[in-house]
C-alpha cells in the first residue's frame, strides 16, 4: 500500500495542501475546498493550474476545480425554483456563495489502495447570505487510478430547497484549437453566446472560438481528445444530466486580469453540472451527489 505525502503549504493568501498518493499529486486550497492541480508523473498535468491565478482571501480563484454552488452562473438565468431560494435584492455573485468560503479538511486517510481526502461546509451559524436554507456540504476527493470528485449536499432543515450546481473542471490540453470532445453527437445544447437558443450538436465538438455551451441529457461518460498529447480524457459523471463546456478564447482571455492573454489555449472547461430542467430538488433530510471520476488514457 502507497504511503501518502501531505505537505501544507502557503500559496499567497491561501492554505492548501500538496497530497501525493503513489504517482500522483494533488494540490488543493482549503478556500472553496478548490482542487487546483492534479497530475500523474510523467504525463502532462490532468487539471489545469493557471499560472496566472490569484491566491487572495475571499477571492474566487480562476483554475483547478471550482465548486459552483447553490446556483450555478448568473442567478437570472436559473430556473425559477432555484432564484427563489435567494432572500436579498443585493445583486448575487455569479456562481454561487461557497467558492471563496473556507471549508474544514476533515480528514485524510487510506482506504485500500486508494487515498480520501474529505472538506466539509457545515451550515454556518447565521446562514448563508441571502440563502437562508439548511443544507450542509461535504467535498470528498478519492484518488487512486484516477481522480474522483464528491459533492454531497444534505438538506437538514423542514424546507424543501431546489439548487443548481457544477464541478466548473479546467482541463489541461496541448492546444485547444487541436483537441475535441467526444460523446456530445445529437445532443441538444444551450447556445448562450447565441441569445440562449437551443441546437443540435453534429459530430464531436471541436473549437475554433469562444464556446459556452450548456448541454443536455448528457451521457455518464464524455472524452477529450489531445491527438498532440496522444491522450484521451475520460469523465465519468454521476447525479447529473447536462454538462458545460466553456472556453474564453481571445478577446474574453484578455479581459481576465487572472490569466495570461495566450491561457485560453492551453484549458478546456467540462463542467460537470445539474442545471437548466437538470436542477436538484431536495426533500428535508434527503441529500444529493454529483460526482466526476477523471482519468487518462493512451489515444
Amino acid at each position: 500500500m502507497p504511503t501518502p505525502n501531505v505537505e501544507a503549504v502557503k500559496l499567497d493568501e491561501l492554505n492548501a495542501w500538496r497530497i501525493r498518493h503513489g504517482q500522483a499529486e494533488l494540490l488543493v486550497a482549503q478556500q472553496g475546498a478548490h482542487i487546483l492541480s492534479y497530475q500523474v508523473d510523467g504525463q502532462p498535468p490532468l487539471i489545469w493550474l493557471n499560472d496566472q491565478a490569484t491566491f487572495k482571501t475571499g477571492k474566487s480563484i480562476r483554475a483547478g476545480v471550482p465548486v459552483c454552488w447553490p446556483w450555478f452562473g448568473n442567478l437570472t438565468r436559473n430556473p425559477d425554483s432555484v432564484q427563489a431560494m435567494r432572500v436579498s435584492n443585493d445583486p448575487a455573485t455569479a456562481h454561487g456563495l461557497v467558492r471563496a468560503m473556507d471549508w474544514e479538511l476533515k480528514g485524510i486517510e487510506t482506504e485500500g489502495e486508494s487515498l480520501k481526502v474529505e472538506f466539509v461546509l457545515p451550515y454556518p451559524e447565521n446562514g448563508l447570505s441571502g440563502w437562508p436554507h439548511q443544507v450542509d456540504l461535504t467535498l470528498t476527493i478519492v484518488m487512486d487510478e484516477r481522480l474522483h470528485i464528491h459533492l454531497t449536499s444534505h438538506n437538514r432543515g423542514s424546507e424543501t430547497v431546489s439548487l443548481s450546481q457544477a464541478l466548473h473542471s479546467y482541463f489541461a490540453v496541448s492546444d485547444v484549437r487541436n483537441v475535441q470532445v467526444e460523446g456530445v453527437d445529437g445532443l441538444s445544447y444551450i447556445e448562450t453566446l447565441d441569445d440562449w437558443n437551443t441546437h443540435t450538436q453534429a459530430g464531436n465538438l471541436h473549437f475554433a472560438g469562444e464556446t459556452d455551451r450548456i448541454y443536455l441529457d448528457t451521457p455518464p461518460t464524455l472524452s477529450i481528445l489531445d491527438p498532440h498529447w496522444e491522450r484521451r480524457i475520460e469523465l465519468t459523471s454521476s447525479g447529473s444530466r447536462s454538462a458545460v463546456i466553456w472556453n474564453p478564447w481571445t478577446e474574453r482571455a484578455k479581459a481576465f486580469s487572472d490569466m495570461a492573454d495566450d491561457g485560453w489555449q492551453r484549458m478546456l472547461c467540462i463542467e460537470t453540472a445539474n442545471v437548466m430542467d437538470d436542477v436538484v430538488t431536495l426533500l428535508p433530510q434527503a441529500s444529493h451527489t454529483l460526482g466526476v471520476s477523471i482519468g487518462s488514457k493512451p489515444l
